[in-house]
């Protein structure tokens, strides 16, 4: 029998028999029957045991109650605490590897400061007035393999992101499901740390896009603007006044 039952029994037990206590009792005196001393029945003292009694078990049903409140706290308590059984951690560390080592390939100019100072300086500062026109060349070909190298940096870029929106997008989804399935607070917040980490790495991707794309766009400026000063320096060769014609000596059919 459980709790909730014993109390209505004994409550029901009660109600019958208060009737009886507050009754007035026709017996036989138990001297007549028995030949010995006097007994008296206490209808009072009856009914105050009665009470006690109901009293006392209420008390218990109270205390079973909050023991079992106190234990599903503690299972609440619980599920709260479980971690959660899902983590992205090792695929999004590795489609950030995997952008971060395409940004590392870069051609020629890679993304370092120094090494741009260098670069620059060597192919895109001012041009030598006194180089020859071979000299001229050959340094025009160099920058143009820069800005061809930096585009193709920037597409392999843009393939590296978009081949991390499969992954990206089975992650989501499984983290989506696995904070609506969520036992406790602490697997729901799990989950959502784990979706802003996937978020941190979708903007890290898009930064190093943006990245690819700007410096192949400042290569191709820089070429341009340097190609106007070069272009410049051969129209002054051209236009500058030489010698001018001298006449000479002329052989005609080997004579």
């Amino acid at each position: 029998m459980t709790v909730s039952r014993l109390a209505r029994a004994s409550t029901l037990a009660l109600a019958i028999s208060m009737p009886i206590a507050l009754a007035p009792v026709f017996t036989t005196p138990a001297h007549a029957l028995f030949g010995f001393g006097r007994i008296v029945y206490d209808p009072t003292n009856h009914a105050e045991n009665l009470l006690t009694a109901a009293r006392t078990l209420e008390q218990i049903n109270n205390q079973i109650q909050s023991l079992q409140n106190e234990a599903q706290m503690l299972i609440n308590q619980a599920r709260n605490l479980a971690s959660l059984p899902h983590s992205s951690l090792q695929q999004l560390q590795q489609n950030v590897q995997r952008t971060q080592q395409l940004l590392g390939q870069a051609q020629n100019i890679a993304f370092d400061v120094k090494a741009i100072d260098r670069m620059f300086e060597q192919d895109y500062a001012k041009l030598d007035l006194s180089a020859t026109d071979t000299q001229l060349i050959a340094d025009a070909r160099s920058r143009w393999e820069n800005t061809v190298g930096g585009l193709q940096d920037a597409m392999r870029v843009q393939a590296g992101v978009v081949g991390n929106i499969d992954t990206n997008r089975a992650e989501m989804s499984a983290l989506v499901g696995q904070s609506q399935g969520a036992t406790g607070a602490l697997q729901a917040t799990q989950a959502g740390n784990q979706l802003l980490a996937l978020q941190s790495q979708q903007l890290s991707d898009l930064i190093a896009l943006l990245a690819a794309d700007g410096r192949a766009g400042a290569l191709a400026e820089a070429e341009r603007a340097t190609a106007a000063e070069q272009g410049r320096i051969q129209r002054d060769r051209f236009l500058a006044p030489g010698s001018g014609y001298q006449p000479g000596n002329a052989r005609m059919f080997n004579n």
